[in-house]
């Protein structure tokens, strides 16, 4: 999951600059994390030119591992 973390920092990162999203990097990473962006930006409107959905996503993400942890850890305890 740090990988996939790292993969949105990316491509939000690559949003700065123009046309980076068209090149083969972004485009790469515009297909792994669009899909897992794309319901978080219907939901949470802009701020202005500001989208914050990708903020929320990543906190989300963060979540969802720490709670995957919490579950095996869990698990691991019983035996």
């Amino acid at each position: 999951m740090e990988i996939y973390y790292f993969m949105i920092i990316g491509y939000l990162v690559l949003s700065w600059f123009p046309n980076a999203r068209e090149s083969f990097i972004g485009g790469l990473l515009g297909k792994l994390v669009e899909p897992y962006l794309s319901p978080f930006r219907k939901i949470i409107p802009s701020v202005g030119f500001i989208d914050l959905s990708p903020i929320v996503a990543l906190i989300a993400l963060r979540f969802v591992v720490m709670g995957i942890m919490a579950v095996l850890d869990f698990i691991a305890g019983m035996f």
